[in-house]
């Protein structure tokens, strides 16, 4: 936790030598998780950092018994959003001018961990 009384977050450091080379922070609440942040230095990129993060990220949700994790991410990054897919995240709104400099929409994607109905199948 970084301050009292606020949601719980989580930081994951990937680091080698001394040299950050990727990191993750996510705010836990009692249903659900947001990554907040997910950042791989440009020189590490390519490498399975971000995948290795995220994996992490979604052990941790299922162990917590969160039903999802949000997050938003800019309209243009391709890279983010194709990555995100291959983790299962499926797009779940929009906020229109989102970002500054520049302008662009924020792609609201969320991965549902647990099945809330006893009727649904097991995962």
């Amino acid at each position: 936790m970084f301050r009292p009384g606020v949601p719980e977050r989580q930081l994951w450091v990937i680091e080698e030598d001394g040299q950050l080379q990727a990191f993750l922070v996510a705010r836990f609440s009692a249903a659900e998780c947001e990554l907040e942040n997910l950042v791989v230095a440009n020189q590490y990129r390519r490498r399975g950092l971000a995948s290795q993060l995220l994996r992490t990220l979604v052990a941790s949700g299922r162990q917590h018994n969160l039903e999802r994790i949000l997050l938003e991410v800019r309209e243009s990054n391709q890279a983010a959003r194709a990555l995100y897919a291959k983790f299962g995240f499926k797009e779940n709104g929009r906020r229109k001018a989102y970002y500054r400099q520049p302008p662009e929409d924020a792609i609201l994607l969320v991965l549902i961990l647990h099945c809330t109905s006893s009727s649904a199948p097991n995962r």
